[in-house]
């Protein structure tokens, strides 16, 4: 099934990156994750945290994989807000 689905869209046709930049998450120009984080200011850590735990908690159920790879990319924004606080 992955190898149809390589094959299809391999008709230089880019793939969309559903972990760190889908489509559906961006409008206008404006990040999602930005207008969250604007709107939450010092809660934007505890949504963070929430994304991490909900990708792990289902990614045996829903999107394997992909969903490792998004609850990894939210614990590397947290990360990245947790040291640029400290500087």
């Amino acid at each position: 099934m992955k190898a149809k689905q390589a094959m299809e869209q391999s008709d230089n046709v880019e793939m969309e990156d559903m972990v760190n930049h889908p489509p559906h998450y961006n409008k206008a120009g404006i990040e999602t994750i930005e207008a969250i984080k604007a709107m939450t200011d010092d809660g934007f850590e505890y949504y963070l945290q929430g994304n991490i735990m909900k990708y792990l908690w289902r990614y045996r159920y829903k999107n394997g994989a992909e969903d490792l790879k998004k609850a990894q990319w939210y614990l590397t924004e947290l990360i990245n807000v947790i040291e640029d606080d400290k500087s």
